[in-house]
């Protein structure tokens, strides 16, 4: 799955940054909710993946909060960082099956399903949004 996680990102990476902060936001907040509500169902079968998966969406729900963008609640980290934090928080996810010793289990899948995802995410967003002027966003201005 690394293999397939390292594909990805050099593939979006080659791709045009087609996210805005207002979709990425919304996207922020479907990958936290998903990490919450399959920490909960994950309960009964996996303490381990539950937990790993309630920190993955504390974490990322930490993220949005502390963020100043659509959606977001302090204005603590600029737009910019929360895209590093957002990195980071991929390999977090990625590694955590391993980390917590489920990695032979099904729910492992899951976790990489999110590393995944949120590879996708982080390298089709335009982090430097608000750092320049794009043809994009003059395009929604109008």
């Amino acid at each position: 799955m690394p293999l397939l996680r390292k594909g990805l990102r050099i593939a979006v990476g080659k791709m045009p940054k087609m996210i805005d902060p207002t979709t990425h936001a919304v996207l922020d907040y479907v990958v936290a909710g998903s990490f919450l509500i399959m920490g909960i169902r994950f309960w009964k079968r996996s303490k381990r993946a539950a937990i790993g998966s309630l920190l993955c969406g504390g974490a990322t729900a930490a993220n949005i909060v502390f963020t100043g963008y659509p959606g977001g609640r302090r204005k603590i980290l600029s737009y910019k960082a929360h895209g590093h934090v957002d990195a980071g928080l991929v390999g977090v996810t990625a590694a955590v099956p391993r980390l917590l010793r489920f990695e032979g289990e099904r729910e492992a899948r899951f976790f990489e399903a999110g590393a995944l995802a949120e590879t996708a995410i982080v390298g089709l967003t335009d982090f430097d949004y608000y750092e320049h002027t794009s043809p994009r966003r003059l395009l929604l201005r109008k």
